[in-house]
């Protein structure tokens, strides 16, 4: 008999990339063999997989003004949806953990009421489960009465374990899959300059994704100011909602450094159909983080084929080996990056194989069917 699995999650496409996310893990679980169908909001469009039902029973429950109104929304979404899971006959319900409240205890509570098994997997571990942020108790009550829990790297699960001591349970890698099913087309630099109005002879870096404090754009900045004085035709190409700062922080190291003519400011919510056309016009995309657990636009860069330069985190290093799948930095060191971007430009040619090695790798290692496998041997286990 086909094990049948309900992966439940009200973010989805609210959530950036997340739902490709959703949907690569939906692929390789049907490839699989196993019956899948995903419970999610009515933001997400049905991506047609051929095996794949999809459900919208989370309604009208973003930006709405009244937070007890969102969360009344939510509790009858997660009804329908757990009530639907055990219908369609899932032994399993697959849940994404982004943080830690009541309405996850609800989840939690509800599926195991109604005879599942709850798997989480786990993203981010350090900002999405900060003590400071949440009850220690309701993270621990999650954690603990969870069947299994998942991270995407070791790192990620050492940083678990040593948080939340109390987890008496083995805690499963499963790495994050690369994005080359969504990839619809390839585009061509010189179109995607032209689309995004970005002057065709210019070295561009790339700067991608939400702009949070812990992801070192400052440092990214600063930088800039020491190689625009050796590379005179740099442009740091930056795209992406500010999060918690007012983007007025780094205007200030961009107006303090004279950089207004290196740098181009896309400051917003990037749609999925415009993404392609930012990988595809940098020359080198860089991620200068301070602390991360993993990073969806890492595997994103590398799917479009575009070089990534990282901080040298022990998640990037993971995945990254220096100057062989990517290039590395010392994290959080401006004079590193700095001399890291110019090497990169000066030797221009290893740049090609670079990208190869690291396309090579995700298309082996980090390739849906391989993480499904992974996910049955998982889901085989409870």
């Amino acid at each position: 008999m086909k094990i049948k699995i309900a992966i439940i999650d009200s973010v989805a496409a609210r959530g950036g990339s997340h739902h490709f996310y959703l949907f690569g893990q939906a692929i390789g679980l049907i490839n699989e063999g196993i019956n899948v169908r995903i419970f999610t909001n009515d933001l997400t469009e049905n991506p047609k997989i051929d095996g794949l039902k999809i459900k919208h029973y989370y309604r009208g429950i973003f930006d709405r003004k009244s937070n007890i109104t969102a969360g009344i929304l939510y509790i009858i979404g997660s009804i329908r949806s757990i009530i639907g899971a055990k219908y369609f006959g899932a032994t399993i319900c697959h849940y994404h953990l982004f943080h830690v409240n009541m309405l996850v205890v609800f989840d939690l509570i509800f599926s195991k009421m109604m005879g599942l098994k709850v798997v989480y997997t786990v993203h981010d571990v350090v900002s999405n489960l900060d003590k400071t942020k949440s009850s220690n108790k309701l993270i621990d009550f999650v954690l603990r009465n969870a069947n299994k829990l998942i991270t995407h790297n070791e790192f990620s699960k050492n940083q678990m374990l040593d948080l939340f001591k109390g987890i008496d349970k083995d805690v499963a890698i499963i790495p994050h899959g690369n994005y080359l099913p969504f990839i619809k087309s390839e585009k061509n630099q010189e179109a995607s300059r032209y689309y995004l109005d970005i002057p065709k002879n210019k070295k561009v870096l790339l700067f991608f994704g939400m702009i949070k404090r812990i992801k070192g754009l400052d440092i990214l900045l600063n930088s800039l100011s020491v190689v625009k004085k050796v590379i005179p035709d740099i442009v740091l190409l930056i795209a992406g909602k500010s999060w918690e700062d007012d983007f007025i922080v780094y205007q200030e190291i961009i107006d303090r450094e004279g950089l207004n003519e290196n740098c181009i400011i896309h400051n917003k919510y990037i749609p999925s159909e415009d993404v392609a056309h930012y990988f595809c016009s940098s020359d080198l995309s860089v991620l200068p983080y301070k602390r991360i657990s993993q990073s969806g636009v890492l595997m994103m860069a590398m799917s479009y084929n575009s070089a990534v330069l990282t901080s040298d985190l022990l998640p990037f290093t993971e995945l990254i080996t220096n100057n062989e799948t990517g290039f590395l930095f010392e994290s959080e060191n401006v004079n590193s990056l700095s001399d890291k971007i110019i090497s990169v430009f000066n030797e221009g040619s290893s740049v090609s194989k670079v990208r190869e090695k690291g396309m090579n790798l995700i298309k082996t290692e980090y390739n849906w069917n391989r993480l499904g496998s992974l996910s049955k041997e998982v889901y085989e286990s409870l």
